[in-house]
């Protein structure tokens, strides 16, 4: 039987120990590198020849969506299982765009990670059935990726004039695209246009 050779990034220790303990179980799976940060998965899987990279969403220096797709142009024979603890389906329509074989909540037993580990490396694509429904239900995001860009950055409290900076856009263009994209969510102001597009998962 040939090992699966698996990375494991996932920013919370106890979690990822965890399920490389439980991982490590299985017979053909060995969790051969861990790592705790998103931008630390190319050279991970490229030190240790991973076939494939489970990723959680929430990581500091970059997501498992950014992960997975740095991944699927970097090494794209690698297969990327996405896991996480937000639900949201915009999270799931997003890790599908960035190349992930596999979608899936992270309370799932390791005996369903493994399963859709298996299953992504004989070519399979593997999405939780309650988020794909609610995928489906809520349908694509609305927002223009500049619209994200914009609500994402004034997301901490930035002023409009901070935004354009960062963004290399008009204080005009700014408001323009806010507006927008709070007209587009049904919100009262930025704020809960930020707040409804995380639920969603779109930012």
């Amino acid at each position: 039987m040939s090992m699966i050779r698996l990375l494991l990034a996932e920013d919370q220790s106890m979690v990822r120990e965890a399920l490389a303990a439980l991982l490590g179980l299985e017979p053909d799976i060995e969790v051969v590198a861990q790592v705790a940060r998103g931008d630390e998965v190319l050279a991970a899987a490229r030190e240790h020849d991973i076939d494939v990279a489970l990723l959680d969403i929430e990581m500091p220096g970059m997501t498992g969506i950014e992960a997975a797709a740095v991944l699927q142009r970097e090494l794209p024979a690698v297969k990327v299982v996405v896991v996480t603890t937000f639900g949201r389906p915009g999270y799931l329509r997003r890790a599908m765009e960035s190349g992930a074989d596999a979608f899936l909540v992270k309370d799932a037993p390791a005996s369903q990670l493994a399963a859709a580990v298996r299953k992504v490396l004989a070519g399979e694509r593997v999405i939780d059935p309650t988020l794909a429904a609610a995928a489906l239900a809520d349908g694509a995001s609305p927002l223009t990726e500049r619209e994200r860009d914009v609500l994402c950055t004034a997301a901490d409290g930035s002023t409009n004039a901070e935004i354009a900076m960062a963004l290399h856009l008009s204080q005009g263009t700014v408001r323009n695209y806010l507006s927008t994209a709070i007209q587009k969510l049904a919100a009262r102001n930025r704020a809960e246009a930020v707040r409804i597009a995380r639920e969603k998962g779109w930012l």
